[in-house]
């Protein structure tokens, strides 16, 4: 006799959004997300080398964009694909 419990399966995760459809949420947290900076910033950055200008740029935007816009973003895209019942 085994003592190995029986267990339902585990739920099954669900899909990942298509490449295409993560590229036009990264570009729709990526866009505004830099025309902002630079609005907000551009005028203080504009004497500062390119490349300085750069990396405060993207050292600012990629961690916004990265921990707090995409994880909303694909969070609503689950909500939406579920609302209308269909997931590619």
């Amino acid at each position: 006799m085994s003592t190995d419990a029986i267990t339902a399966p585990a739920p099954a995760a669900p899909a990942a959004p298509s490449v295409h459809r993560r590229a036009l949420l990264t570009w729709l947290a990526v866009y505004p997300t830099i025309t902002a900076a630079f609005v907000l910033l551009g005028p203080h950055l504009g004497r500062l080398p390119l490349a300085l200008r750069t990396l405060v740029m993207t050292g600012l935007v990629v961690p916004v964009v990265v921990y707090a816009l995409l994880p909303l973003l694909l969070k609503a895209e689950r909500k939406l694909a579920r609302r209308l019942g269909r997931r590619k």
